[in-house]
Formats: structure tokens, sequence, C-alpha cells
């Protein structure tokens, strides 16, 4: 199939067509961006102005959550487990009652060492009266002196065996008393691996009962530069220092601790050096092997111009910002910003205190613009039922 060629007449007329209609369309652009008076459209802009305060010194670093103490709870004797008295997830006193064994065996145990304990007193008692009755006759040389020594050896023996009769009793009491197993620690039980009927071994390496972690207080480790050693000592020096934690779950929440531990060496592999802070975490929001955003205040500085954050943004020639004029119109300034933190960014040098900065709405911004300022609430609510303002576009 053959296109058919069009004349030049016929090319000339098609180009007309579109060029009418590309001015058609820039037209109407035009007019969105022009009011009926004849001047251009104000552009809303969320502004905020140039502020001097105080902003706190922090280093910003990932924790892991710890528990404080955790508690791989096993038998110290061998056994079959009777009954056990917790749930999985229940939180335990130190003390609480957590697996009973079958207490017959060590029973009968005990049994036997009270019966030899007795055995051996009455045994100590004859031989002890024997050398009391013979010291008499020792001393009227109605014995021999080899007799009597015997005698008082016998004694001496005998007593030796109640001894350890004894401690053979407080024993077996001790080995009953471990058919009862009671919670090491206060905190919350982990999953069960045993139940009940299962032999248990005494000291098993290769499984525990259960395992307890305290998680109220709580600890959070985490490591911070070498570099901020010099800070870190300085602000240990000043009194206590504050530690917050952001957690990453679907509700982020931010938490408030103290420094605890700051490790006696640093990591030559790393070149980082190991923190701990501790939180008392009565409503567990930080949870064990958790990881979290931890923020170290090291210091407060003092007198810095501040903005928001959204009011910087990187251009060609480095960090800018629109600067509000009285007219209501922009310009652009490069700036020298400092560290960011708390939503609020350091500007070293390109505004003054007090002045106008847009926050939001820059994408439709150039030098001259007018705008609209809008504060961040008045963005949030939109235009009021009734107002007679459509619904405006975020910028």
């Amino acid at each position: 199939m053959k296109i058919p060629l069009l004349s030049s007449r016929h090319l000339r007329r098609l180009a007309s067509v579109l060029a009418l209609g590309a001015l058609w369309a820039a037209g109407c652009n035009r007019a969105k961006d022009v009011t009926p008076g004849g001047r251009s459209a104000a552009v809303p802009v969320q502004i905020a102005q140039v502020v001097r305060q105080t902003l706190p010194l922090t280093q910003v670093s990932i924790g892991a959550v710890q528990a404080q103490r955790s508690v791989a709870v096993k038998s110290q004797v061998d056994g079959v487990i009777q009954e056990i008295k917790f749930r999985e997830g229940d939180e335990v006193k130190a003390g609480d009652l957590l697996v009973t064994l079958d207490r017959r065996p060590f029973e009968n145990a005990l049994r036997m060492a009270r019966a030899d304990l007795a055995n051996a007193r009455a045994e100590e008692a004859r031989a002890r009266n024997d050398a009391e009755r013979y010291q008499r006759l020792d001393q009227q040389e109605a014995v021999s002196k080899e007799t009597y020594a015997q005698l008082v050896t016998k004694a001496e023996t005998t007593q030796a065996q109640v001894q350890a009769k004894e401690a053979a009793v407080a024993n077996a009491e001790l080995q009953l008393g471990y058919t009862e197993i009671r919670a090491p620690i206060a905190g919350r039980t982990g999953q069960r691996t045993l139940h009940e009927g299962a032999l248990v071994k005494a000291n098993d390496s290769s499984v525990a009962l259960v395992t307890i972690n305290q998680i109220a207080p709580i600890s959070v480790a985490y490591a911070v530069p070498e570099g901020t050693l010099g800070a870190l000592r300085a602000a240990l020096a000043a009194g206590p220092v504050t530690v917050k934690c952001l957690t990453h779950d679907g509700r982020p929440q931010t938490v408030e601790g103290r420094l605890e531990f700051v490790d006696n060496a640093v990591d030559q592999s790393t070149g980082t050096l190991l923190l701990k802070a501790t939180f008392d975490n009565t409503d567990h929001t930080l949870w064990p092997g958790q990881f979290v955003d931890v923020a170290t205040q090291l210091g407060m500085e003092s007198g810095v111009l501040l903005v928001p954050v959204g009011a910087v943004q990187v251009g060609q020639q480095g960090a800018q910002v629109f600067v509000v004029k009285p007219d209501q119109t922009v310009e652009l300034r490069q700036v020298q910003t400092g560290r960011s933190a708390d939503g609020l960014t350091v500007i070293r040098d390109g505004v003054r205190e007090g002045e106008t900065v847009v926050v939001d709405g820059q994408l439709r911004l150039v030098p001259g613009s007018r705008i609209e300022p809008k504060t961040l609430g008045e963005a949030a609510a939109g235009p009021r039922l009734g107002a007679g303002a459509g619904p405006q576009r975020k910028s």
C-alpha cells in the first residue's frame, strides 16, 4: 500500500494549523496563571520565620535493644516434669514458681539420708560413753593406755561420721528443693521448650525450660564515631547525658533515657565506641532485639539561626532558600548551612533573624514570584466549608 505524498501547499496549510493550535494552548496555560486584573496569580506556599534560639547538639546512631538481664532457666537435678505453673509470655517476679518435678525419688533419698544420720548419731553416742567410762579407769590405771586411746579415737571418728551424715541430709534436702524451679529474676517468659512428662537433665546445655528477659528497665546498645569521644566526656562531666530513642514500628514512638555505659576502648576495626543507655520502659515501648534510632545529647548550641529543614533547597551553586520580601514576592538567596536536628537546620550565613522563608511550594517559584502565604496549620486544614473556595492542589 502506497502512502500518498502531500503537496507543498498542503504542507504549508498543515504547519499553519499546528502553529495556531500551539498558540491557543499557550494562551490557555497563561490564562490559568493570570488573574482577572492582569497580574500573575499568587502561588500558595507555606512560610516560616528565621529564629535565633538554642539547638541541642546530638549524635544520631542506630541501636539494638537488649534485655538488661536474660536467664535461661534450667533444672539443677535430673527428673520428670510434673507440672508447669506459667504460660508463655507471662510477667513473673523473682521467686515465682515456674515448674515442679516429681518429688518422690528425692523424698526417698532424704529419708535414707536421715536414717543414716540417726544410725551415725547412735554410734557416736555409744563411742562417747565408752570413752568417758574408760577415762576414769585410765585415771585409776585399770586399763592399758592403748585400749583407752583406741576408744578415744573411735569416739572422734563417729563424731566425724555424724557430721558427714548431717551434710548428706542437707544435700538431700537441697536436691528436694530443686524439684521446685523458681524464677531467678523478674521479667517476661518466652516460649516453653518442654512440657509435662518430659525428662530433664541437670544443667543440660542443649535445652532450657524457658528464657526470662527483663524488659523494664531495658538497655539499648549502639556505637558512635571515635571523634565524638571528647564531646561525650565533656557531657558526662557536666552531668547525666540524655538519650532518646525512636522506634521503627508502625506507630513510631520516642522514649527518653540516660547514658549508663561507655566502653573502655575504641573498636579499631570500625573506629567506633560502644555505648549503652538505660530506659525505664514501664509501658514496654522497647522490645529486646528491636532496632531503633538513638540520639545522644552531647550539649547545647545557643544563639544560632534556625529554619525548618524543608526551607533549604539544593541548587547548582549549593544550598539556597526563597526569602519573602515585604511586597509578598520572593528572592532566591544562597546560604551556608550547618547541622540539622529536630526538624531544624542551622543557617551560618545568608539570612537574618526575623526574615521569612518559604518552607513548602518552592517548585512553582522563581525569583520575583508573588506568593500567598499559608501557615502549616492552614495548609493542613484546607478550605473551609461554605467559603466558596474549591479544593487546592498541594504544590
